[in-house]
């Protein structure tokens, strides 16, 4: 090779790295150009993280962690991640599969007695939320103490009582569940005999790294966090940010508060980073169960589901496959979404449940793909 060609390499090699420094460059202030546009609009509160392959190109926090204290949000603060916690119940669930310990068509009623008269019922209609199991707040709303924290185990006890009547039969349809798990968490805790957080720690989070990962709820079982980041609601009638404990007992985000599988995972966008690089290997499970967790799964009249186990998927023309998850609960707002065939990475931690806060995920996707 002639010195003339190396040198045309090097220059080819140099211009397409300043274009590629230049883009990045390009999108980080147009990322940040719309979440401090939020942010000030009372819009956006928290923390955001994207990434490709697994490297960060934009990071950072909006906002207040405690208003009482002014305390601001970091990249260690952590939130409670409220619906996308059901990724990882479902882990947990394809964990113990993958130990012998249970299989996804064994009835439920095998593990939870308490739900014998819901015939039917299988872990796998559970993941995916075509159980027709009942929702357990409206349940809890009409017939529970409010002076007292209802757990899982109060909430099943509850069932067996009332027996309310299923919303249809197993997989005649799909409709999102909170109760579906609940209930994944109880055969959690019954099958592997330890506790829900317990098994999380050792199986899950442990393993990845994930040490700003943990169950916490706050008022059933109080404790010191550090660097936490408190929800807020709006309050009407105050006419300005509170937490959902101001409501009182009444307030269903406070006396349901001890009830774990379809909330109460705790962790930061950093360590959300690791369990989405731990999705692309094959250290927690392999090729076959990552088609189960990141497949649609048809009801029996052949509707697409469109939710996995602990995922909801879209098949994009533009993207390819999505896999996305949100919450809100108790003043937190979340969202996860991985693109796994261009391995483009969105994570947004909010603490303020607002009229005004927003999911910036869209806006977020067309400045990464440049549109």
């Amino acid at each position: 090779m002639s010195n003339q060609v190396k040198c045309m390499g090097v220059i080819i090699f140099t211009l397409f790295s300043q274009l590629c420094l230049a883009q990045e460059d390009t999108r980080h202030i147009q990322l940040h150009h719309l979440l401090d546009s939020l942010h000030r609009s009372n819009a956006f509160n928290g923390n955001v993280l994207v990434a490709e392959k697994g490297k960060v190109i934009y990071q950072e926090s909006f906002g207040l962690a405690d208003e009482k204290s002014k305390r601001k949000i970091d990249h260690d603060t952590a939130f409670e991640l409220a619906s996308v916690s059901k990724q990882f119940t479902a882990m947990a669930i394809i964990l113990l599969q993958k130990q012998g310990k249970l299989s996804y068509s064994d009835e439920v009623s095998k593990y939870v007695p308490e739900l014998a008269a819901y015939k039917g019922i299988t872990l796998h209609h559970l993941l995916v939320h075509t159980s027709g199991l009942p929702d357990y707040m409206a349940l809890a709303v009409k017939y529970w103490n409010k002076n007292d924290i209802a757990t899982n185990a109060s909430i099943l006890k509850l069932f067996e009582q009332v027996k309310p009547e299923r919303e249809f039969q197993p997989n005649e349809k799909w409709e999102y569940s909170d109760t579906g798990y609940l209930v994944l968490a109880t055969v959690i805790e019954r099958v592997s005999k330890s506790s829900f957080n317990d098994f999380l720690k050792q199986n899950i989070f442990m393993p990845l790294g994930m040490n700003r990962t943990f169950i916490y709820q706050r008022r059933y079982e109080p404790m010191q966090i550090k660097n936490y980041a408190e929800g807020y609601i709006y309050s009407d009638s105050l006419k300005r940010k509170i937490l959902p404990d101001e409501l009182g007992n009444v307030n269903y985000e406070v006396f349901l508060d001890g009830v774990i599988g379809d909330g109460m995972v705790n962790s930061t966008t950093e360590d959300l980073l690791k369990w989405d690089r731990a999705l692309y290997t094959d250290q927690l499970i392999d090729d076959n169960d990552k088609k189960l967790v990141f497949s649609s799964h048809d009801t029996s009249t052949g509707q697409a589901t469109a939710y996995g186990y602990g995922w909801f998927i879209e098949n994009s023309e533009k993207y390819g496959k999505v896999v996305s998850h949100s919450g809100d609960w108790a003043g937190y707002i979340t969202y996860i979404e991985r693109h796994i065939d261009r391995d483009k990475t969105i994570i947004i931690l909010q603490n303020n449940s607002l009229e005004s806060t927003v999911i910036p995920g869209p806006d977020i996707c067309k400045i990464v793909y440049g549109e």
